[in-house]
């Protein structure tokens, strides 16, 4: 869980952000660098390597950029969008998506990533279980309704572990040409300093949390008394729900739905307070080593890849002797000293074979045209070893897919030469 906010910490973001303003003395424009929207992503970013949440939402996710960025962060496992411009999310949600790389190399962790479409007004059980809500630049979008409802669904409803919420500052705007009522036109307020910090701190105090506050937009020198570009509020829950972050409140009805697909859209009929809506939702799972599939395919790789080198190892410390034959040459193995013990005996029984094979103190041999290698060497494969755990899970995941002698105690490969000289 996260700890009280270092406002050192919050604070030394920005003062490193200084010399990151520009402003054209021609037209009068405040340039910041890197745009203010990507310091404001760095900014949840930075704490989420800090705080390592498993569970973040994105309320507002509008064209999923911030949900894309957290993605690639391994302490997350769930990341949720929430959004009521279904147009937005489904222009970018492919960004969301597993790449063929993700499904050669599956991560050990696991990562699914959901958007749904509705309002941050309403409550629903799918948004319970957050660590982490991100509301950036959202709530200045919220009609005068929905934003006496948004702390009762957010700090209330949801109750994550943390709460950042990321505003226009109304202050900063005479120093912004061509603003002169709001920054955007979908804008339904701005708040200053004062009036931003009074909701917060209202909100934090009727349900139990802390909040901090900081921003992103250095202003021009001699304009710093009209604060940040964009003021932002860090909230923290006092005290852990029983020991969970899940809330165990129930609701039969929910605002918007999942499925269980992997990247796949769906259309739902959902009532909102009576009005029936069409809810789109886009899903998807990466592939896990936590999921078995992944994890059986990912060690029967590494078994065989190691088995190989084991092999031409093996075989390195042979010479191959030609006897001719009426239908051609026959390579034949002939006994080179080497650092493996090994046996090779053409008049050993199978049986006697795979007893040796059996002993786990011994090292691989080659009986003929077949090299045994016993599992506890396969299990000492420092990849493999790190994928099972265990050599009972290791015998267990290799089952029907690995060649293994009739005991099970060792891998079988066979030889196959190449007849250079028939092939000349």
């Amino acid at each position: 869980m996260f700890q009280k906010l270092d406002l050192f910490l919050i604070f030394s973001v920005d003062s490193m952000m200084d010399t990151n303003l520009q402003k054209d003395d021609l037209t009068g424009t405040i340039k910041f660098i890197p745009p203010l929207y990507k310091q404001r992503y760095q900014f949840i970013k930075d704490l989420v390597i800090k705080y390592k949440p498993k569970k973040v939402a994105d309320l507002g996710c509008a064209d999923c950029t911030l949900l894309w960025m957290l993605k690639f962060c391994k302490c997350i496992e769930v990341l949720a969008g929430l959004d009521i411009r279904e147009n937005v999310m489904k222009e970018k949600m492919h960004m969301l998506s597993p790449l063929p790389a993700d499904y050669l190399q599956p991560s050990e962790r696991s990562l699914t990533v959901t958007l749904h479409h509705g309002s941050v007004a309403h409550k629903d059980p799918c948004m319970l279980g957050f660590d982490l809500v991100t509301c950036i630049e959202l709530v200045e979008h919220l009609e005068t309704a929905e934003l006496e409802k948004f702390p009762e669904v957010v700090f209330g409803f949801m109750a994550p572990a943390m709460v950042v919420i990321s505003t226009p500052n109304s202050e900063f705007n005479p120093l912004l040409p061509g603003v002169t009522l709001f920054r955007h036109s979908d804008h339904k307020f701005e708040w200053d300093r004062a009036q931003f910090q009074s909701w917060a701190v209202a909100a934090a105090t009727r349900y139990d949390y802390t909040v901090e506050f900081t921003g992103l937009g250095t202003p021009p020198p001699g304009t710093e008394n009209v604060g940040f570009c964009t003021q932002i509020g860090v909230f923290v829950r006092k005290y852990p729900k029983n020991g969970e972050t899940i809330n165990s409140e129930k609701h039969t009805e929910h605002a918007y739905k999942t499925v269980n697909f992997c990247c796949f859209w769906v259309c739902h009929n959902v009532k909102y307070f009576g009005v029936l809506h069409i809810i789109k939702v886009f899903k998807a799972v990466y592939p896990s080593l936590k999921d078995e599939k992944y994890l059986q395919n990912a060690v029967v790789s590494e078994v065989l890849f190691g088995a190989d080198i084991i092999k031409r190892q093996l075989l390195g410390n042979f010479k191959p002797e030609c006897k001719e034959h009426s239908d051609g040459i026959e390579p034949k193995l002939k006994f080179q000293p080497f650092k493996y013990f090994m046996t090779c005996s053409k008049n050993v029984s199978l049986a006697v074979t795979e007893k040796l094979a059996a002993d786990r103190s011994m090292e691989p041999f080659i009986d003929g045209n077949t090299v045994y290698i016993p599992l506890a060497k396969i299990f000492s494969i420092p990849k493999v070893n790190q994928l099972c755990g265990t050599f009972e899970k290791l015998s267990k995941l290799i089952a029907g897919k690995v060649a293994l002698s009739s005991d099970g105690s060792a891998v079988v490969v066979t030889i196959e030469y190449e007849n250079e000289e028939q092939e000349n």
